[in-house]
């Protein structure tokens, strides 16, 4: 007998053992805070609200070296971490770094958002400055997505654009935003760039053996609408089953309104109070760190579209993963990520609708798949699970010792 599972209820079916264990993994994921905590603002006490909301790293822009070490010393009692971003950085590189590389609550150095290809040389000899007196501590850029154009990236095409970046500027990891949910006369849609985006990113930081972070869009501007938790949920899941490392949120605080831009209802809003944004973030938070064991330092075996139409850019599933039999789904698409960690291997199947429900039924080859649950324990199943993953949501499947029996073969 199958009994459906509702990955937003947790409840799991007859077949699961009572038995339960936790995933284990000390570490998490970064989580950072683009426009965070103001400096005007800044206090114990709205660190601490950020790092309510699951936010471990904040990023604004501060005035001075003296504001910056004001916004750290308070960051630091919170338990947050900040990357220094003031103008002293750019003008007195060295002395900046000598004066904050020991501080608590440095994560570390922003350097430029979304430069052009032209702009690399600059970068990587501003990096290559900091890195000769703190080598512990990164420097941060994030790039351009690939709906920017040509004449914006300064490069022929995006993925020369990425490569040409991971080549040149000594950076940790690669960041790039990309917002796909816009919307057009009541509808809400998502960009048909954004999977190939996750491709090209994915793939090359794979190459230059780098991590990579990636976005999702938290405050409503222009033709981006108030998110939905589906919608959140969609985007972070994504990226974690492409491989991200980070997750980073734009933004935290609502930005003072510029006159091409209307901003408003971000997790903070215009008003400084709370909203329903900021409890969206703190739940999906709380699950990405209970899942913590699952993406992070995880390898990417493969990464499939499967579903009537896959997007531009991306690989339709054409052989099922190791040790498993079947994968079905009723729904518009899904992803099929395959992770390794260990001895273990995570099947990662994310609901790409952000409306509406998925089902999903999977088979493995023997009893050994076992299902991930959002609060971070696993439960062994029946080689047979049928589940409905909600909008924009995720399940997660361990083959426990499959890397072990497969080198067996």
């Amino acid at each position: 007998m199958k009994v459906l599972i509702t990955i937003g209820c947790v409840l799991f079916c007859i077949g699961f053992s009572k038995a339960q264990i936790h995933l284990s993994d000390t570490a998490k994921i970064p989580v950072l805070a683009w426009g965070g905590v103001p400096p005007d603002e800044a206090s114990v006490a709205r660190y601490e609200e950020m790092k309510a909301a699951g936010l471990t790293i904040s990023l604004t822009r501060s005035t001075s070296i003296d504001t910056m070490k004001m916004m750290l010393d308070k960051a630091q009692r919170a338990g947050v971490k900040l990357i220094v971003r003031c103008p002293e950085l750019e003008t007195g590189t060295e002395n900046t770094v000598r004066y904050f590389m020991h501080h608590p609550a440095t994560a570390g150095y922003y350097l430029k958002d979304e430069p052009p290809a032209s702009e690399f040389e600059h970068l990587a000899a501003w990096a290559s400055r900091i890195r000769t007196v703190d080598s512990l501590h990164f420097c941060y850029l994030n790039l351009l997505p690939n709906y920017a154009t040509p004449a914006q990236l300064g490069a022929p095409s995006y993925q020369e654009y990425v490569r040409e970046f991971l080549s040149s500027v000594p950076v940790p990891f690669v960041s790039f935003d990309h917002y796909p949910v816009i919307e057009s006369k009541g509808k809400r849609s998502l960009r048909k760039e954004w999977f190939e985006n996750l491709e090209i990113i994915a793939e090359e930081s794979r190459k230059a053996n780098k991590p990579f972070w990636a976005f999702a869009l938290s405050v409503a501007h222009a033709f981006y609408p108030i998110p939905t938790l589906p919608e959140l949920r969609l985007q972070v899941y994504s990226n974690l089953a492409y491989g991200a490392q980070g997750i980073q949120y734009f933004t935290y605080w609502t930005p003072k309104n510029k006159s091409q831009y209307v901003y408003h209802s971000g997790p903070i809003d215009d008003s400084k109070q709370k909203t329903a944004v900021y409890d969206m973030l703190k739940e999906l938070n709380a699950e990405i760190q209970n899942l913590s064991g699952v993406f992070l330092s995880s390898k990417v075996i493969s990464v499939e579209h499967i579903g009537k139409e896959i997007p531009v850019g991306t690989h339709r599933m054409s052989k099922l993963p190791e040790g498993i039999k079947k994968i079905k789904i009723r729904g518009e698409g899904a992803i099929v990520s395959v992770l390794e960690k260990g001895n273990s291997r995570f099947i990662i199947v994310v609901n790409k609708d952000f409306v509406n429900p998925m089902k999903l039924n999977i088979k493995g080859s023997s009893s050994s798949l076992e299902k991930v649950l959002k609060n971070g324990n696993i439960v062994r199943s029946k080689s047979t699970s049928s589940v409905q993953i909600d909008p924009g949501d995720v399940a997660i499947y361990r083959q426990n010792n499959i890397i072990k029996s497969l080198r067996m073969q």
